[in-house]
């Protein structure tokens, strides 16, 4: 006679408990998703990537972070994207936690081998479903983003550049993704 094999609904809380021992731990939808240290080219992609968003985000006086960060949606849906900018609260303020603003303005994930299937499938359905106004996908060894908007069925490749305008009273954002893929890959 088969056992049935429970499963373990995780949560918020139980996230906390685990150790610090370098590994990305992550909850969709009570999974609990695990990821090891990313290599060097994909910590250079989002240092690169960094180095021209943080400094847009904090001329808009929007709030930038790289991981390790908890962006917790739910008790059952907790995400760490490589990248992330958030607004400011409603009194023009800094966040103290994510609950402050409840909302992703942009979150991005760079690819490795480890996490194609989640990055692309599971944490995208979640941000498009949590309205993260702008998902991108960064593909190094393709040499392409993929920009995911919460409505689009199919993601907008980008391999030339890319234009991030989160605040249209301002200039958006201009990528040169050729000069930037040339750069990660020390080309």
């Amino acid at each position: 006679m088969g056992m049935s094999l429970s499963r373990t609904e995780w949560t918020a809380e139980m996230l906390n408990t685990l150790p610090d021992d370098g590994q990305r731990y992550e909850i969709i939808d009570g999974e609990l998703f695990v990821t090891p240290m990313p290599a060097l080219v994909h910590q250079r992609a989002a240092v690169e990537l960094s180095d021209v968003v943080r400094p847009y985000a904090k001329a808009l006086k929007l709030d930038f972070f790289s991981s390790p960060i908890d962006i917790t949606f739910s008790d059952r849906r907790v995400l760490q994207p490589d990248l992330s900018v958030l607004p400011r609260t409603r009194d023009g303020k800094l966040a103290k936690e994510f609950t402050d603003v409840g909302v992703l303005l942009l979150a991005v994930e760079v690819l490795s081998p480890s996490s194609l299937r989640t990055d692309r499938r599971e944490k995208r359905w979640v941000y498009q479903q949590e309205r993260v106004e702008e998902y991108w996908i960064v593909d190094t060894e393709a040499r392409m983003f993929e920009r995911w908007t919460p409505t689009a069925t199919e993601p907008q490749v980008l391999r030339q550049s890319l234009s991030w305008q989160p605040l249209v009273a301002h200039e958006p954002l201009i990528v040169d993704l050729v000069q930037y893929f040339r750069d990660v890959l020390d080309e």
